[in-house]
């Protein structure tokens, strides 16, 4: 009988020795059986995860604008006051809803697309309607001098311009000043020239460039990662490396993220590659995912940032590049006078935000931030906020621009580009992923646990009981 209970509790000892070992070595092939699975669903590839969601996003995207309504125009034009502006806003637009077109699988486990544009009004989503009006900026007039720097040409287009009375500042609906609008100075220049003027124009039924980006099947550590944007590996922008084509463009990283990780990726809005770092952990949705937002010194003065310096490319209205917060992009617009920066000038210096009033600032509504799932890399949720300004200079043969003393980096507008997963994609990435992450990981956890209790209780009973029978 005590052979039997012996016996019965060595097995019982071996039964959880056996358990625990097997949780522990559940851990590392667990993680193989991962890292296995994302690399096979990772890739860019029909029929997996990561084409479908690449394909045609499966999240409502956003476009909200705020317009920088002018004040004060009459006193800016003749007295050189401070540009004072009031934003009005938000009015929104669905954007990024069309799949993509012209997909071509290339030989070298790339696969080239076009992303097309479209944008949908969202009254529920407004202020108002798209036909409010605002004061803004002339959009052809302040480019004149800056296209045309030649004295004769100036004067020419200057008899146009008071002929068609255009002044410095003008009154337009939202949805011209977008989209677009026939210009009347424009319309009376004798030779060919395209008359109609927007920030975005033209939008709706174009398309941004022809991309290339790795598949990620020979190896998952390149996936979405942009080869060639327009054929090109560089941008013909900017000097020395700052004209580099790096990362992907955001709406997907390389698997099994680090929170060391410096997250590279290219928007052709504001014509330049730039990066995001780890900020903090959130739960989205039941989701667990770590937020990545742009630091300040992306923006910084080269002065702060010498990695800067290639982006600064105007050394009058940078102050011999000691200006911080803002990015001349002319040389992507066809030498418009066109600067990025954040909303509300956020991160600028104070030779930028001074001469405008009305601006308020603020890190949480105004950075941009990717709430990127680390495990599979795909961003999750997403706010893009960008404005953009023009430049206003004085300009002696021009009229509306012949009584300006100064410079000006004048706001017209910033915009959040927003998306987040919708419910039922959160669900289903639930149960698809992380569910089987987690029960994966339940199941090291229990088999360890039960293991070694199991292994410890019986061992401690075997002694006992061998204890007391050779007493």
């Amino acid at each position: 009988m005590g052979c039997n209970r012996n016996c019965g509790l060595i097995t019982g000892a071996v039964v959880g020795a056996v358990l625990a070992i097997l949780g522990g070595v559940l851990m590392p092939v667990g993680d193989m059986i991962i890292q296995k699975t994302i690399k096979k669903q990772g890739i860019i590839e029909e029929g997996t995860v990561a084409y479908k969601s690449w394909e045609k996003t499966g999240t409502d995207v956003y476009r909200q604008f705020w317009i920088f309504d002018v004040q004060n125009p009459d006193e800016v034009r003749v007295n050189n006051s401070k540009i004072v502006v009031k934003q009005k806003g938000p009015y929104t637009y669905r954007v990024r809803f069309l799949p993509k077109e012209n997909i071509t699988k290339n030989s070298d486990n790339t696969i080239s697309f076009m992303q097309p544009n479209a944008a949908i009004f969202e009254p529920s989503m407004s202020v108002g309607s798209e036909y409010d009006t605002c004061t803004v900026v002339n959009l052809a007039v302040v480019a004149v001098p800056v296209l045309f720097p030649n004295a004769f040409v100036q004067r020419l287009l200057n008899s146009y311009i008071k002929k068609s009375k255009s002044s410095l500042f003008q009154i337009r609906t939202v949805k011209e000043l977008l989209w677009g609008y026939t210009d009347p100075f424009l319309q009376l220049v004798p030779y060919p020239v395209d008359t109609t003027v927007g920030v975005f124009y033209p939008y709706n039924n174009t398309a941004d460039g022809e991309y290339k980006i790795f598949t990620g099947k020979d190896d998952i550590s390149k996936v979405a990662i942009i080869d060639t944007y327009k054929d090109k590996r560089n941008l013909s922008y900017w000097p020395g490396y700052c004209d580099m084509i790096n990362g992907t463009d955001a709406a997907s990283f390389p698997p099994f993220l680090d929170k060391n990780r410096v997250l590279q990726f290219f928007s052709s809005d504001i014509c330049r590659s730039i990066y995001a770092k780890f900020e903090r952990e959130i739960n989205l949705k039941g989701i667990p995912v770590y937020r990545y937002v742009l630091p300040r010194m992306a923006f910084a003065s080269p002065v702060e940032n010498p990695d800067n310096y290639c982006f600064c490319t105007e050394k009058v209205i940078s102050r011999n590049c000691t200006s911080a917060g803002v990015l001349d992009i002319s040389s992507c617009k066809q030498k418009k006078p066109v600067y990025i920066s954040l909303p509300h000038f956020l991160h600028a210096s104070l030779d930028v935000t001074d001469p405008v009033e009305g601006l308020s600032p603020n890190q949480e509504e105004h950075q941009t931030y990717l709430d990127v799932e680390p495990i599979t890399g795909f961003t999750l949720a997403f706010a893009k906020r960008l404005q953009v300004n023009l430049l206003i200079s004085p300009a002696p043969l021009i009229e509306p621009l012949s009584k300006l003393k100064r410079s000006y980096i004048t706001p017209v507008l910033w915009l959040n580009e927003t998306g987040t997963i919708g419910d039922e994609k959160a669900e289903l990435f639930r149960a698809q992923v992380i569910g089987k992450i987690n029960l994966l990981g339940l199941l090291q956890l229990v088999l360890l646990i039960l293991g070694l209790a199991t292994f410890v209780s019986f061992t401690i009973a075997y002694c006992a009981c061998r204890t007391k029978s050779i007493k």
